[in-house]
């Protein structure tokens, strides 16, 4: 499966797990030519295919492309993730629903409560309100992109970034998955973070075994009373 390919297949997936409805939601996947694949504008994602994707550059004009479609209009967004990260290879954009929900809650996922994760995607912000398709977006996301691989984008939805395409598009999947968890545990009295402790063993086994290196992303920082 070539890159289009697998844009498409994620795109797909996407749609029938419910994280996109209409033609919300956006994908990007950068290119060892410096150009970036991304979905066109004002189509459900049900429906991608090889053919509707679009090239652009680092000035994000259209450098290949079907006539008559244009690029996401959350491009700005996109791109503001790779100029902050170097190791950034592909975005995903969607509108999971539970997790949207904690979005428009303005309620961050950053309890330190369940193993994976940790692990995985560490604490995850909410940030503040931008009005999409404007710099507003890239500008309430550029702060937050240095530490956190998943955000949660205020009244909007949510944002994962990896260093390939399968990463960001799992980081999505495990964002929606803990942020049911949550509510289920927020029915049942709330979620009882893991002790710090553990938590220092999980970001010790994070490094040596999931290959994470630099700055845990998302590592939530405690005060001298936490500890």
């Amino acid at each position: 499966m070539n890159i289009k390919e697998q844009i498409c297949d994620v795109c797909h997936k996407m749609w029938q797990l419910g994280w996109v409805a209409a033609n919300d939601g956006n994908v990007s996947v950068k290119n060892d030519d410096g150009t970036w694949w991304i979905t066109p504008s004002g189509i459900s994602k049900s429906m991608i295919t090889p053919d509707k994707l679009i090239r652009v550059d680092a000035e994000m004009n259209v450098v290949e492309g079907p006539e008559g479609y244009k690029p996401s209009s959350e491009m700005k967004m996109h791109m503001r993730c790779y100029e902050e990260r170097e190791d950034v290879g592909a975005v995903v954009h969607a509108h999971p629903p539970t997790s949207t929900g904690f979005a428009v809650a303005n309620k961050p996922l950053d309890q330190y409560c369940m193993i994976e994760t940790v692990l995985t995607v560490g604490s995850i912000p909410v940030t503040p309100y931008g009005t999409p398709s404007t710099y507003e977006v890239p500008n309430a996301i550029a702060p937050y992109l240095k530490e956190h691989d998943v955000l949660l984008l205020q009244n909007h939805g949510a944002l994962t970034v990896g260093c390939d395409l399968i990463t960001a598009f799992y980081r999505m999947e495990t964002l929606e998955h803990f942020a049911k968890i949550s509510l289920v545990a927020h029915l049942l009295g709330g979620a009882r973070e893991i002790p710090r402790p553990q938590i220092d063993q999980l970001l010790e086994l994070r490094d040596n075994y999931y290959h994470i290196s630099g700055k845990h992303p998302g590592y939530k920082k405690y005060s001298e009373e936490e500890i």
